[in-house]
């Protein structure tokens, strides 16, 4: 069968594929639409693969919430570039896998791959969407949340995305309540809901970790545990810096806070190695003990998102969780889910200058 221009035309217009690309799956189909258009995702695939291993940390993430919003989804989608991340049909695309989400029953990735979209798959329509535009993406993860009410939102036109949801009276109050939540999630990034969610293992590991901080950097002791170790560095540390500790200490009008400015580095290092020597016995005392557990504390209260000082805060103090009992006392969060684009994935470092350099060199041979 002849192939006419109209047949390249439709055949360009239904897969998006370059006009080269569809005359030539016309010719080899003999001017089957039905089959041209398997060719052009047969190529589709082999151009792909090409792709895969190219780094994508850029991207998108969207929302979608059921008609009765009692549930919302979020999916990211990566790209290669932020340009394409603006591409229109991009978007389109993450958007409208963001509406199936809600459909997936769990959040395993090849499951929701599988699922119908288009007349195929999510990973074919991804795979063709990656031939026609031409770099490497990928449908990273989704996820799900329930409440009897809830609130979404997109920052940055897409970078960050965050679904809040609660139990509670489905009103606009509410509604208002979770969405300044989300925005509170989106700039903040807790780690958890509240304290309830820090195994004792973690809580553990956090008392250490604080400890062993607070040991490597002893001038932030308590001054009766710092003054213990500085009677401990005759032998220790270099003749000038004994002579500065000398010379500090005679000034009365010195702020020992300061100390460390006029220190080596080396003497630094040793005094927070004297500290570490001694952890069993500066472990007991009391005054350090209440200094790690207000540093804990502290911690706390900036990776538990009911713990944070709510941002809009008028007294500056309030937390989230009181802003929330301020609105409705019986509005409870179920779940909260933030999602950044390319958090976790390792980026490549770009040089442009050796970009640049390499293709010169390559077009001069």
């Amino acid at each position: 069968m002849a192939v006419t221009a109209q047949m390249v035309k439709e055949l360009r217009e239904m897969t998006g594929a370059g006009m080269m690309d569809c005359k030539k799956a016309l010719v080899e189909a003999d001017g089957d639409m039905d089959r041209a258009v398997e060719v052009l995702r047969e190529k589709g695939l082999s151009k792909a693969a090409k792709k895969a291993g190219r780094i994508a940390a850029m991207g998108l993430v969207r929302t979608a919430c059921s008609e009765d919003g009692k549930t919302a989804a979020i999916v990211e989608v990566n790209s290669e570039t932020d340009f394409v991340a603006k591409n229109d049909e991009f978007i389109g695309f993450v958007e409208r896998l963001a509406k199936l989400a809600l459909e997936a029953e769990s959040n395993d990735m090849d499951a929701f791959k599988a699922m119908a979209f288009d007349g195929s798959t999510v990973g074919e329509a991804l795979t063709a969407l990656i031939a026609k535009i031409g770099e490497n993406m990928s449908v990273r993860r989704i996820d799900k949340a329930s409440g009897e009410v809830l609130a979404t939102y997109i920052h940055g036109g897409g970078n960050i995305g965050v679904i809040v949801a609660a139990n509670g009276a489905d009103n606009d109050a509410n509604k208002e309540a979770l969405k300044n939540v989300a925005m509170q999630v989106a700039a903040m990034n807790p780690q958890y809901v509240s304290r309830d969610e820090i195994s004792e293992e973690e809580l553990a590991s956090l008392g250490k970790i604080t400890l062993e901080s607070a040991l490597n950097d002893p001038f932030t002791l308590p001054k009766p545990i710092l003054n213990g170790l500085l009677e401990k560095v005759a032998g220790v540390w270099g003749d000038e810096d004994i002579a500065i500790l000398k010379e500090k200490r005679a000034d009365k009008s010195f702020n020992f806070n300061y100390l460390p400015n006029f220190l080596s580095e080396e003497a630094k290092t040793r005094l927070a190695g004297l500290a570490i020597a001694a952890k069993l016995e500066i472990s007991e005392n009391k005054i350090f003990k209440g200094l790690v557990d207000g540093r804990i504390k502290k911690q706390l209260k900036e990776i538990c998102l009911l713990d944070q000082v709510y941002v809009r805060a008028e007294d500056g103090k309030q937390t989230v969780a009181e802003y929330l009992k301020s609105v409705d006392k019986d509005l409870s969060l179920v779940k909260v889910v933030r999602f950044e684009v390319g958090e976790g994935i390792e980026k490549k470092e770009e040089d442009f200058a050796a970009e640049v350099a390499a293709q010169m060199n390559a077009a001069n041979k």
